[in-house]
């Protein structure tokens, strides 16, 4: 439930991870935007270490490469999304190539910012982790620095949800100086 005087955006409480797309294609400028979102997140040393691969349908053989990449149950209703990605991480700093081991959480941010630039476009997405990461490393020639993280369904929705919830706040802030109940 949510506090009344907590000031969060409204968009957050918006945004959720479709299971259905209808048929409407997204532009390539609206596209490009959602791209240049995520390129603005925050990076550890500025290093950027994310990468997306991106497949339109009809439009390219990437996008039936990646849906083949998906299991089963991600593939019966991934197939309807105009534009499915797989997102990577670049697993070392470029400067001396030695470990990033923030390249997922910096992915994650870089997804966050891409996320809610959908979501003001209306455009919704679905980040799936049910997906075969060996078969899409050997697919698209990913050299081992390169971690295939998600596949991202995207698209339009008339999906409609209901009765989201999240962790109430004082059960995921663990300082009790940082707790809305005190």
């Amino acid at each position: 439930m949510m506090k009344k005087d907590i000031k969060t955006d409204p968009i957050f409480y918006r945004r959720f991870s479709p299971r259905s797309f209808i048929k409407k294609d997204i532009s390539k400028d609206d596209l490009h935007a959602l791209f240049d979102a995520a390129r603005w997140a925050a990076s550890s040393y500025n290093e950027q270490p994310w990468r997306f691969l991106i497949g339109r349908k009809n439009q390219s053989s990437n996008y039936d490469l990646l849906l083949s990449c998906l299991n089963k149950n991600n593939q019966k209703w991934a197939d309807q999304a105009p534009v499915l990605i797989l997102t990577i991480a670049k697993k070392t700093f470029s400067k001396d190539e030695s470990p990033n081991r923030h390249a997922l959480h910096d992915l994650g941010l870089a997804m966050g910012n891409f996320s809610i630039q959908a979501c003001k476009f209306g455009i919704m997405i679905h980040q799936m982790a049910g997906f075969d990461i060996g078969k899409a490393r050997s697919l698209f020639q990913l050299k081992e620095d390169f971690e295939p993280v998600s596949i991202v369904a995207i698209g339009y929705t008339d999906e409609v949800k209901s009765g989201r919830n999240r962790k109430p706040l004082d059960e995921i802030i663990l300082n009790d100086d940082a707790s809305p109940n005190t």
